[in-house]
């Protein structure tokens, strides 16, 4: 008989990740994560330790993925202001409910008072702030948006990612993807840069099309 094939580091992580979203970190035991995965608890204890290495194996795995999200993004889309708010709306594809929101928002109480996940928490706000900028300059550079500190704009935008994230698990209204890219849409608006074709070839107004309309019938 063949010996059963281990799950990975990257799986176990991710069952975690499962697993919090519907129990929350505090109420989290290895047996939960055992359980989604399909390994014996000891599995986890031999891999992380306890609960507690193993919740910061997955917070340092986030740190870790930053860069290659963010890559992943950009490769998908050809507009950089596309894959902006792709980024920016990346963790509304992780919540379904406002259950699961709540339970991501008591790993931030953990991030926020111990020291270790508050490193990681750090390091990982300043990696994605990263890449929202350089987002943004490459939007710039593409005339999608208008000149303008890339750095204080970037900081909008997280802000709204999450904050707004919040706000939809309140009012809990439509996705929570719809929500976030509506009020995204808010933020950018005034620094979108209309197509050089738009203005070039400008739509002619209903008033204009009427007149043409009657001076080709006299």
């Amino acid at each position: 008989m063949s010996r059963p094939r281990l799950a990975t580091d990257a799986q176990l992580l991710e069952g975690t990740s499962r697993a919090i979203s519907r129990v929350g970190p505090a109420r989290l035991t290895l047996a939960d994560v055992a359980a989604e995965v399909g390994v014996a608890p000891a599995t986890l204890l031999q891999r992380f330790g306890s609960k507690r290495g193993l919740l910061l194996a997955l917070a340092s795995g986030a740190v870790d993925s930053v860069h290659a999200c963010f890559d992943a993004v950009r490769a998908a889309h050809p507009s950089p202001l596309d894959a902006l708010l792709a980024a920016a709306t990346e963790m509304t594809r992780h919540v379904h409910t406002p259950e699961e929101m709540a339970n991501h928002l008591a790993f931030l109480q953990i991030d926020l008072s111990d020291p270790d996940f508050y490193r990681l928490m750090l390091e990982n706000s300043k990696r994605i702030l990263a890449g929202y900028q350089a987002l943004i300059a490459e939007a710039v550079e593409a005339a999608e948006l208008a000149p303008c500190d890339t750095a204080r704009l970037a900081r909008a935008v997280a802000a709204i990612a999450g904050g707004s994230l919040i706000a939809w698990a309140v009012h809990r209204e439509g996705t929570a993807e719809r929500w976030v890219r509506d009020d995204l849409a808010t933020l950018l608006g005034p620094y979108r840069m209309i197509p050089k074709a738009q203005i070039r070839n400008p739509k002619p107004s209903k008033s204009k099309v009427s007149v043409e309309r009657r001076a080709k019938r006299d």
